[in-house]
């Protein structure tokens, strides 16, 4: 029984590693209540950070006995990987436990709204926002960045001996084919890290230079860059609009939180070509046309029923999974034409190698590939290419494969989560159906008032949280924690 599990030893030992560094993100947030001197607000502590994070630290010192890390199979680091997520997420639920007031939430909203952060899905279940301590609004967009670019990622950029740190980052990453922007895993993730944090300085530099305050700069630049769209108050970027009296320049806002989107949305290869001279990456491969014709053509349609800007925005915050919103999508107002190309760009989703959730761009694009060598193979016979070439590489049969298994599980999910909130709930179908969408693509609006998604039955909620995992981490780890011959 013993050497059966085994493998589960250094699991456990990463995980104790990666709760030290839970630990010890959970302690920033103090910084924020010191400076707006919450401290004596009666909805929140110092004790709602350092209870969880003295907990994370401890759990992680009895986790990690050995002082070295042992190498990880492809087993243990897809196990590592969805139990990681989870684990960091029941962690960083605490804070919204302990405090009180507009802040506090019970156990299983506080995780869901913690798995929602670090999958960079939006969905909420805090109301009164505006009301939240700056505090914990500050810890929701902390947790949104780093689950931007992956817990794990940001890990292993910390901590470089891990064993197996290859496996480990290909279980949490895109389940695709894609260039890293240089040889070697640590220099890659230096790289997408500085990229990351340097467009979020960019980002808030701008919002705080248009009227915004540095608090608020700071928050939606981290949440538009993780493409997360967690945002301090309950209008969300349609906020500033309302208050045009105290924000004059909140046109401007708007083009640069969706510009921050747009960064987000797109495969950091990109951004890394675009930097060392490659201007000519934001055109000349498959995926990045693609992603420009599918907003360009969604924001034409969503035109017939909104202005530009409005419909840039929108179409823009949808496709790339933030969640950001200049008007409330679920409102009946917005026309069904709207709604069904919003439908269309959650399954869709980001770029590969984005913070964006979804099916991803690329795969689209492979799959149109497909149907174009059917087509021809329909028409011209055996003789026929049988060939998928994406930018001059031919793409396997095994990842071919590999794309329709994840397309088909996306479906299945789609139904059971749609299928499960029809029959928990008095929504229609269109309603489930959106939920279940938002919570896969990791996008956060749906066609579900925030007040309906607080009263979901717990059963659509934990559904949604295995959603939201599943879309994150693109399914197959979570399905490994379900399988039974991964505890054999």
């Amino acid at each position: 029984m013993r050497n059966r599990y085994q493998f589960l030893l250094p699991v456990l030992d990463c995980l104790g590693a990666l709760l030290w560094v839970s630990g010890f993100v959970l302690l920033v947030p103090l910084a924020v209540l010191l400076i707006y001197r919450e401290t004596g607000n009666a909805e929140v502590s110092p004790f709602c950070f350092l209870v969880p994070a003295v907990l994370s630290l401890a759990l992680g010192l009895v986790l990690k006995r050995r002082p070295s890390f042992r190498p990880l199979d492809s087993r243990g680091a897809m196990l590592l990987c969805v139990l990681g997520w989870i684990v960091v997420s029941a962690v960083g639920a605490l804070p919204f436990c302990l405090a009180h007031g507009a802040g506090h939430l019970n156990y299983l909203d506080a995780f869901f709204e913690a798995v929602s952060g670090f999958t960079t899905t939006g969905i909420t279940m805090l109301t009164g926002l505006d009301g939240v301590p700056k505090s914990l609004l500050f810890w929701r967009a902390l947790m949104q960045w780093l689950g931007g670019l992956g817990i794990l990622a940001f890990f292993l950029a910390l901590v470089h001996n891990v064993g197996s740190a290859h496996r480990l980052f290909s279980a949490e990453s895109h389940k695709i084919f894609s260039k890293r922007p240089a040889p070697g895993l640590f220099h890659t993730l230096k790289i997408l890290w500085t990229i990351y944090a340097g467009f979020t300085l960019l980002i808030a530099a701008l919002l705080a230079l248009e009227g915004m305050s540095v608090f608020d700069a700071v928050c939606h630049s981290m949440t538009a860059l993780s493409t997360g769209g967690y945002s301090p108050h309950d209008a969300s970027i349609g906020y500033y609009a309302k208050h045009a009296s105290q924000f004059p320049y909140h046109v401007l806002i708007e083009y640069t939180v969706l510009l921050g989107m747009l960064l987000g949305g797109m495969n950091f290869f990109i951004h890394y070509r675009v930097l060392t001279g490659g201007v000519r990456a934001l055109w000349d491969n498959t995926e990045t046309r693609l992603f420009w014709l599918f907003l360009g053509g969604a924001t034409a349609l969503v035109m017939l029923d909104c202005t530009f800007r409005d419909s840039a925005f929108q179409v823009v915050s949808v496709m790339t999974t933030t969640g950001f919103a200049t008007r409330d999508i679920s409102n009946p107002a917005v026309s069904a034409l709207a709604r069904q190309v919003f439908l269309v760009l959650m399954v869709i989703g980001g770029c590969v190698g984005s913070t964006g959730g979804g099916i991803k761009v690329l795969r689209i694009g492979v799959f149109l590939k497909m149907v174009r060598r059917q087509l021809r193979r329909a028409v011209g016979g055996r003789s026929a290419v049988n060939l998928v070439v994406v930018d001059g590489e031919r793409v396997e049969p095994e990842e071919l494969r590999r794309i329709a298994a994840l397309f088909f599980a996306w479906m299945v999910l789609l139904f059971i989560g749609g299928a499960v909130t029809a029959s928990l709930s008095d929504l229609g179908a269109v309603e489930s159906a959106s939920g279940m969408f938002s919570a896969l693509g990791n996008i956060g609006p749906c066609y579900i008032s925030n007040g309906a998604i607080t009263a979901l039955h717990p059963i659509v909620k934990l559904v949604y949280i295995v959603g939201m995992l599943a879309g994150r981490l693109e399914i197959l780890p979570v399905l490994i924690l379900f399988s039974r011959p991964t505890w054999r």
